[in-house]
């Protein structure tokens, strides 16, 4: 029977591990983690994520500031809240919500952020430092990801991990932080995403198939080989027509899927929980220093 991989369990003794550390870090040097957090627009998911990312930062203790910008507001309205908290000691992490409206530019507003606030992990530094294997912030999803496989599968040092999707936020990143000549990594990668012929001829040679195309239910029983373990990262919202009642679904056909593995995310409460947990722990990795101290997932350097 397969396992499944509790990432909601994960995360909830990560963030009790994290309250701990931040009162310490506050008791020793009177430093409380500051998270700022930048919206901009009325995206009902990206509103969710951030008023779930706000409570979580109330949970263990960080200080928060969220701001709240009209869809229409002007690029230089977000570059000008970007180099106030950059220059803001009681902020030690920067995260403007993605997407944002189409006519602001998304590159410069991720580069105009501190690299040492970066905490979202997507500014090019942090980027390329994941690339050539030198500390710094790893983007959360992909941290979150690690961190799964480490507790549930363990080494992954030869296996073939397939990931399916290219984006900068996922697909790119764990890729690269998977073949890092790392003790929780090591793993032998290929990327590919949908334009692939068959996509199906890569994907069931992977020991790990991490899924990440933003498609929903795209992936089948035919993608995978028998005892694989599925890392569903995807998150989609489908209406029943003749209901209009409203589910989650990942990007893998979850039931079809679950006789032929070894172990699986299901969605939701598998990576979507650990992407906050990781967020928040390198937001404290911001606010103790430890930037560009540690390597590999975030918690491990924190904890």
């Amino acid at each position: 029977m397969a396992v499944l991989i509790d990432g909601k369990a994960v995360a909830a003794e990560l963030r009790a591990q994290l309250r701990q550390a931040t009162q310490q870090l506050w008791e020793e040097r009177g430093i409380r983690p500051g998270l700022a957090l930048l919206l901009v627009g009325n995206n009902p998911a990206s509103l969710v994520y951030v008023r779930s990312k706000a409570r979580a930062c109330q949970e263990v203790g960080f200080h928060s500031v969220v701001e709240h910008l009209p869809a229409e507001a002007s690029q230089q309205q977000v570059l000008d809240y970007i180099a106030r908290w950059n220059a803001d000691p009681a902020i030690h992490g920067i995260l403007v919500q993605l997407p944002l409206p189409r006519h602001i530019d998304e590159r410069a507003v991720l580069c105009a952020i501190d690299p040492c606030k970066d905490v979202d992990g997507f500014h090019p530094e942090n980027m390329g430092r994941l690339v050539l294997g030198l500390p710094g912030f790893v983007p959360c999803t992909p941290a979150g990801i690690l961190e799964l496989l480490r507790r549930y599968v363990g080494s992954l040092s030869g296996k073939h991990v397939v990931v399916v999707g290219r984006s900068n936020i996922v697909g790119k990143p764990v890729a690269n932080l998977l073949y890092q000549k790392t003790p929780e990594a090591n793993a032998v990668v290929t990327i590919c995403h949908t334009g692939a012929r068959d996509l199906a001829a890569f994907t069931r040679q992977a020991d790990v198939l991490i899924v990440a195309i933003g498609v929903p239910e795209a992936i089948g029983a035919e993608h995978v080989k028998e005892g694989a373990v599925v890392i569903d990262v995807g998150i989609n919202r489908l209406v029943d027509p003749q209901t209009g009642a409203e589910r989650l679904v990942g990007d893998v056909r979850f039931a079809e899927v679950l006789p032929k593995v070894s172990a699986i995310t299901p969605v939701p409460g598998g990576v979507g929980p650990m992407t906050i947990a990781m967020l928040l722990w390198n937001t404290y990795r911001a606010a103790a220093g430890e930037y560009g101290n540690g390597q590999g997932s975030p918690n491990r350097a924190a904890v």
